[in-house]
């Protein structure tokens, strides 16, 4: 595939970032695409390897050297090509272009002694060609079949799902309890790193196949309390829906943010990061809001080293933090993964992103151990975080002895990942969980994305927890095909 000798001849050429003193300034995307030659000289770079370990890397098992192949071929119809190859198995490579980790290039046969083909880099370029091209155009299905499909949850997972389900004839309605769709897509990444105009011409593609939104309906409920984001104005209850639809696919984010429970939790100004990021967003996109979690001249600490927790440090950044500090229970990895020892998989090394690059301090092995209110007129906020150092022997986390400190603390984010989705919503619809909480289901066989309930069925992290887009449009896009094939006794969707 590509040039055979390309891989010798062209250096790794990674995307251009607008300078940060520009891009703090907005909330706008600030990453510069490859144009059309720098692609091509990256296709080039892809080996005839023979077996091309980036696919199955790729957890939508993208074609990726084919795709390669046919931009460093160049023309444009080979481009229009690449774009039908990317889209088989990928209903949305715009987001996963922008925001994916890119596990294929830590999977590059290349990656073994030297610098993994640009994948995700070349994936970006072809999307955004396709669309500026009018290359992606809606695939209404020729027939309907008379069956109704509900999809609860619009993320990646219920998006795909909706989607693969219209285009076969299904009518297929989805429900996101939020005002707008996306999901974690819409209210959990942030707008710099991926601008939701990208979100809404999907949706317009999909409306025009014959997709039916419905937002700003829950489903079922909430527990009393939660933080979870909720600008539902309708309810629903389960069983309306058993009783309307012929299959119902459920499809919510993992949205139970893990807690810290040390004293001084409830102090004003400690907050989950999924009070803070959905709000951001929410503004970005015109709307007012009353009492918004603002960083502006605070010294902010986030607890969590994951992207959730850099999401923080870029959007404080943006509000005018006094200072940002992330903390992470593990030690600092090394800069550069034991590629011998890693190889094809996902390696464990030290990770910089874009928003550490616009200013944080990064403290490694620290625990927290309180949160520090203040006296007076500061009573009740927090003004300081006690941590210790931590040392590692054996797998078990140690504290330092005499290590303990307090850090400046005017706000607090949790960024520790999410432990389930919510349970009531599982719960309204009688489906049984695993030991994690998860809605349980298999992905294999005769049953699989069918739970416990007759014609219920569970993908994305409803069904395997936290995860990564890629990994939510996979399970959407194998849902789907278990729903059409459980409607109509055979299906022609992929898995």
């Amino acid at each position: 595939m590509g040039k055979v000798t390309g891989f010798m001849e062209y250096e790794r050429l990674e995307e251009g970032y607008e300078p940060v003193v520009a891009r703090v300034k907005n909330y706008k995307e600030f990453v510069i695409g490859l144009n059309v030659e720098q692609a091509k000289q990256q296709g080039a770079r892809c080996m005839d390897c023979g077996t091309p370990f980036c696919n199955s890397g790729c957890p939508v098992n993208n074609v990726i050297p084919d795709f390669n192949d046919l931009v460093y071929k160049g023309r444009p119809e080979d481009w229009k090509n690449a774009i039908a190859v990317l889209h088989s198995t990928n209903n949305f490579p715009e987001f996963t272009g922008r925001i994916c980790p890119a596990p294929c290039e830590a999977a590059c046969t290349l990656n073994v002694n030297d610098d993994a083909v640009g994948i995700k880099s070349i994936e970006h370029a072809i999307i955004d060609r396709a669309w500026a091209e009018g290359w992606v155009t809606a695939q209404p299905p020729k027939a309907k079949t008379g069956k109704k499909v509900a999809v609860v949850g619009a993320g990646p997972a219920g998006l795909a799902a909706a989607q693969q389900l219209a285009r076969v004839g299904h009518s297929v309605t989805v429900f996101e309890k939020n005002d707008r769709v996306g999901g974690l897509l819409r209210y959990g990444i942030p707008d710099f790193k991926m601008e939701k105009l990208h979100i809404d011409r999907r949706v317009e593609q999909m409306q025009a196949e014959g997709v039916e939104f419905r937002t700003g309906v829950l489903i079922g409920s909430l527990p009393e309390g939660s933080k979870v984001t909720n600008w539902a104005k309708e309810t629903v209850q389960a069983d309306e829906l058993k009783a309307q639809f012929d299959a119902i696919v459920l499809t919510g984010g993992a949205e139970q943010s893990r807690d810290l429970p040390v004293p001084g939790r409830d102090l004003a100004g400690v907050h989950f990061a999924m009070e803070f990021l959905p709000q951001q967003n929410k503004v970005n996109a015109g709307d007012k809001l009353k009492g918004q979690i603002r960083a502006d001249g605070k010294h902010v600490i986030v607890i969590g080293g994951g992207d959730t927790g850099s999401d923080c440090v870029g959007t404080s950044n943006r509000h005018g933090a006094k200072s940002v500090t992330q903390f992470e229970l593990l030690p600092q990895p090394p800069e550069v993964e034991d590629r011998p020892l890693t190889w094809p998989y996902w390696p464990i090394k030290l990770r910089t992103s874009s928003s550490h690059e616009e200013g944080c301090e990064r403290e490694f092995a620290i625990a927290t151990k309180e949160f520090i209110g203040g006296e007076g007129k500061d009573k009740g906020k927090l003004t300081g975080v006690k941590t210790v150092r931590l040392k590692w022997e054996g797998g078990k986390m140690i504290e330092v002895e005499g290590s303990e400190q307090i850090l400046k603390a005017d706000i607090a984010f949790l960024a520790m990942g999410f432990v389930s989705p919510v349970a009531t919503i599982l719960e309204a619809f009688g489906v049984d969980k695993d030991a994690r909480g998860n809605g349980k289901a298999a992905t294999e066989g005769a049953n699989a994305y069918k739970t416990n309930v007759d014609k219920v069925f569970a993908a994305g992290d409803m069904r395997r927890g936290q995860s990564l887009v890629v990994w939510a449009i996979r399970e959407g896009r194998q849902a789907a095909r278990a729903v059409d094939e459980f409607l109509m006794g055979s299906t022609t969707l992929p898995r």
